[in-house]
């Protein structure tokens, strides 16, 4: 059962962080990886109020190891980070690598407190 559950949130999330990456990417007109960095941010938000929340086994095999799985993505991250440096893009490869990293803590945290307080 909990493997049809993270196959599931997986099949949910994957195409809302494609969605939600189109969408954020679309309405910025700089080289920075808004997309990915909102998807990474939003998934650890929601993982740390998931947590925070103690919420029952099945809820965190649906939400937080498919959903937040799927919607997260470390290898965009890597990749996008990588592809900026070689661009000589520096800062906002820094930006990027530095900012995904503070933001998706202080997210993850902000979650635990969240979901503590539910």
């Amino acid at each position: 059962m909990t493997v049809l559950l993270v196959l599931v949130g997986g099949a949910l999330g994957a195409p809302a962080r494609y969605f939600t990456d189109r969408v954020v990417q679309s309405r910025h007109d700089s080289g920075f990886p808004w997309g990915t960095f909102t998807v990474n941010v939003a998934g650890s938000l929601l993982l740390g109020v998931l947590f925070g929340a103690l919420a029952s086994p099945w809820l965190t095999a649906l939400v937080g190891t498919g959903f937040c799985g799927a919607l997260t993505t470390y290898s965009t991250f890597g990749y996008e980070t990588v592809l900026l440096a070689s661009r000589r893009a520096s800062l906002y490869a820094l930006l990027n690598a530095f900012g995904s990293i503070a933001a998706g803590l202080g997210a993850a945290g902000l979650g635990l407190a969240l979901g503590n307080a539910l």
